[in-house]
């Protein structure tokens, strides 16, 4: 006699990495006290995981998320969690958004050896990362450091800086909180260096669009201020796309205003070795969160956005 739908487990799909795993676990805790249903992980294989590649030559935006898409939509797995800054803008069909918890602090981080920051690395140290977006940004600081492009999960990359292949790396700050590991963090980046990528820090759990209820319940988890902020930065990045492909930051608040609550979104746009930037602020209604993002852009796209050159792979540069 087969399970009712709605006492068995819910099969939850996840990436096989630590972090992906450890979010996936978060979610699933969530799920267990909100809806009171049993979850189950199932390990997924994406293309980003199997390839030492660099992301941009992968393609970029979506490579770890095709294969969990294409697990919900063949039954695999009931509903499946992602590094929100992962997800293509573009809308998948027979996909839902069903839900964008609290978002973790969004800001970058350095570990370094020997305790060291940013600005106490000597001249010439090396300092990887694989993100365009650091890179442009960290050449624009003017610290006269050597880029090293790298891949591979936190472990990885800090056992990089540990064994002196790299001075220094530069991670996301949400990813060292979800695995207790903020003890090996030299420095905390200030937005106003390092803005980070749009949705960084924020979780997307997704489910089939045509599972109504599952949609509906999921929808308990979501957090409003972080949907808002996340929307905002993601419309930058959609009409950006559409203009340059040139590495961008965005970052969004919901803040207490004179009127209540309201938006204030910034971003930045670069060339590759940061030397050209088109900078801009604005603030607006929570509730228009998308054409708060998407105008901003556009004003940014006025300002020469458009002309920034294309970011290519990144490779061994100086700073």
């Amino acid at each position: 006699m087969s399970t009712p739908a709605t006492t068995r487990p819910l099969r939850l799909g996840t990436r096989a990495s630590a972090l992906a795993t450890t979010q996936s676990a978060m979610v699933a805790d969530l799920v267990r006290e909100r809806l009171g249903r049993e979850v189950e992980l199932v390990e997924v294989s994406t293309e980003g995981d199997r390839s030492a590649a660099p992301l941009a030559q992968l393609g970029g935006t979506g490579v770890f998320v095709s294969a969990l898409r294409d697990a919900l939509l063949d039954g695999t797995v009931d509903f499946a969690v992602h590094s929100l800054k992962d997800l293509p803008t573009t809308p998948a069909d027979g996909i839902a958004l069903a839900a964008i918890p609290p978002r973790e602090d969004p800001r970058d981080v350095v570990v370094a050896r020997d305790g060291l920051t940013l600005g106490e690395l000597p001249v010439g140290s090396r300092l990887g990362t694989g993100s365009p977006r650091r890179v442009s940004q960290l050449a624009a600081l003017g610290l006269g450091l050597e880029l090293h492009g790298i891949r591979g999960n936190v472990d990885t990359r800090i056992r990089k800086v540990r064994s002196g292949e790299v001075d220094a790396v530069v991670l996301a700050r949400a990813g060292l909180a979800r695995l207790g590991r903020l003890d090996e963090v030299t420095e905390v980046l200030d937005p106003l260096q390092m803005l980070p990528a749009p949705g960084q820090g924020a979780l997307a759990v997704e489910c089939r669009s045509g599972d109504t209820e599952l949609v509906a319940a999921l929808a308990r988890l979501d957090d409003p201020a972080t949907r808002a902020a996340v929307t905002a930065e993601r419309a930058v990045l959609s009409t950006l796309e559409a203009g340059c492909s040139a590495p961008l930051g965005a970052l969004a608040d919901v803040v207490e205003g004179e009127d209540g609550e309201e938006l204030w979104l910034r971003a930045v746009a670069l060339s590759e070795d940061g030397g050209l930037s088109v900078r801009m602020s604005t603030t607006g209604p929570v509730a228009e969160a998308a054409q708060i993002g998407t105008r901003l852009a556009s004003d940014m796209l006025a300002e020469g956005a458009a002309d920034l050159m294309e970011a290519p792979p990144v490779r061994n540069q100086h700073a």
